[in-house]
This record gives C-alpha cells, structure tokens and sequence, in this order.
C-alpha cells in the first residue's frame, strides 16, 4: 500500500462537511441503557447509564457540549432521578470533556486516570491541525474527586456494577472497565472498538493484548458496550485481537525493513482491517509498537505530535475525519 491509496474512497476521512447525528438510548437489559452514538468515528463515542429507583449512574460523558446535552435528554426521557455518579472509563476527551455538565453528580475514575486527565486538559488549538474545526462548545475540566486504586463497586437497587481498572496500560495509561455479573454485561470503554480501528498510541499494544486475553476474555461476557460502535457479543474481542496482532506483524516487518512507522503503514496496509473507521490510526499503533520493540515500557511518554502528524500525513495531509 503507497500514500496514493484512495483513503477518502468511501468519505470516510478528511471530510467536516456534516455532524453526525445525536445518539439513541438502547436499553440492553433491566434498567441498564446504552447510549449509542453514530458512527463511532473521531470523537464520537458510547456512554452507558444505570436506572435505580433512587437515581442514576453515567458510565462517561461525551466529547462536545452539545453531544452531553443530547446525552443528558436521553437520560432524562428515561428516568426523572437525579444522576448520582459518573463513571469515567479512561482519561480521554470524548469520554470526558462533559463531566461537568453532569454536576453535582460524583465523578469516579482511577487515580491514574484522573492524573492523565488533569495533565492533558481540554482540547485547544493544537487540535485543529489534526482534526479541524470541532463545535465543542462551552466546557469545565472536571477531573475525578473520588479515585479508586484497583476497583470500586456502586450498586443501582440491586444492580450491582463493578468498575475495574485495567492493570496495565492498553488503550490509555490507565483503563476501566464496567462489568454487570447479573446481566453477563460488559460495558468496555476503549478496550473494545466494533467496526472503528483501534488506538493504542496512548496505552499500549502489548498490554491491550494482555488485557483482552487474560481480563476479558474470561468474563465471559454475553453481551458488550464498546467505546465506539455498535452494542455487541463477544465475538469483538477476537477481532480486536486480531487486528491488534497484525499490527505487532506489521511492526516487525518494517522494523526488521527499516521503515519508519509512517513507511511501515503504507507499505503494509491495514490489509483485512481496511473496512474498519479512521484507518490512519494505525499508523499512530506502529508508533507505539515500534517504542515497545525498542524496549520502552508499557505507556511510556513518546512524541504524540510526530504520531499525529504522521497520521496526518498518512491521510493524505488532511485533517482526520471527525463528524463530532
């Protein structure tokens, strides 16, 4: 694959033309809601809410003040109690940039999380070179000020809803993940994409692998909320995984090639993946894989510019597509 391959063949990148439309409350089991948000691109990202008699629980907010305005209408045709705490599953934006609009509602995250939060803050200018002009509207940092170190556990009526970090960096530095024994429910944040290309840049790829296969895996989940993407079973893990794997196959041909992560990812492609959303991500993936294989820890700091910018690059030096 070389830098001409058509990547706006299907619309799908570099393009601002229009916002995609608001998300649609699902409920996959008793008094449990997830909020699906199409189409699952850039920025634009699940959340989920849990419905007792005496309030609400939010896993997540959404990226831009108008997206967790719509959030908050979808929760409010459900239920009229108040939200009484706020999950966040990772430090990134488009799952925490609403926080605030949910007050007075308990933001809960991991320490670790709420540190990445704290140290990247809100979007700024920086971000127009990668993705454009965003709509986001009027937002407030409003980091976790109840953390937890390993799991905590919040009860909805009977409901009980386990939120568990990570143990290693994947996704970001620091990921959770909800689990609903009772509903056999995984609500999965950005450890799980269904139909989105993964992103790792933040986290790491070796450790993704691990969490998938050795926390995921054997939940035995039945039913599964991603990040992005539509609700799903469990079949996403494999596909995660084997998308994950071929970019550690793709790392190591172009390492071994002396390719640079932006040359490993045209030469080599997506290959099957091709179909999935926002396809330059991978190109962010090799720069992480290719920090690993030079020996760097999971989540160690690298130049997210020089990735971004390579991603850029590798869109044909457009902005990145987000519809948010």
């Amino acid at each position: 694959m070389t830098s001409s391959h058509p990547h706006d063949e299907h619309g799908r990148h570099g393009e601002h033309a229009d916002r995609m439309p608001p998300g649609k409350a699902v409920e996959v089991a008793d008094g449990v809601f997830a909020y699906i948000q199409p189409d699952g691109s850039w920025w634009i990202n699940n959340t989920a809410f849990l419905v007792g008699r005496r309030g609400v629980v939010s896993i997540d907010s959404c990226a831009t003040e108008r997206r967790t305005r719509e959030y908050l209408a979808a929760i409010r045709a459900v239920s009229d109690r108040p939200i009484r705490a706020l999950v966040n599953t990772h430090h990134h934006g488009d799952h925490t940039n609403g926080n605030s609009l949910l007050a007075p509602a308990a933001v809960i995250g991991h320490e670790a999380m709420r540190e990445a939060l704290i140290a990247t803050g809100l979007p700024n200018a920086a971000y127009g070179a990668v993705w454009g002009e965003v709509p986001w509207g009027e937002l407030e940092l409003e980091p976790p000020f109840v953390t937890f170190p390993d799991r905590i556990t919040l009860h909805v009526d009977d409901l009980r809803c386990e939120v568990v970090n990570a143990g290693t960096p994947a996704h970001t530095v620091s990921d959770s993940y909800a689990w609903l024994p009772e509903h056999e429910l995984l609500i999965s944040g950005d450890l799980l994409f269904n139909g989105g290309t993964p992103f790792l840049l933040m986290g790491s790829l070796a450790g993704a692998i691990e969490v998938l296969e050795q926390r995921i895996k054997p939940l035995g989940a039945r039913i599964v909320v991603p990040g992005h993407g539509a609700v799903c079973g469990p079949e996403v893990i494999d596909d995660v995984l084997a998308y994950l794997r071929h970019v550690q196959a793709v790392a190591r041909q172009g390492r071994e090639a002396g390719l640079t992560p932006l040359e490993a990812a045209r030469e080599f492609g997506p290959g099957e993946f091709e179909d999935l959303l926002d396809a330059e991500r991978l190109v962010g993936n090799l720069h992480r894989a290719y920090a690993e294989l030079d020996g760097a820890a999971r989540g160690a700091q690298i130049d997210l510019f020089a990735a971004l910018g390579d991603m850029v690059a590798y869109n044909g030096g457009k902005p990145l597509r987000c519809l948010a």
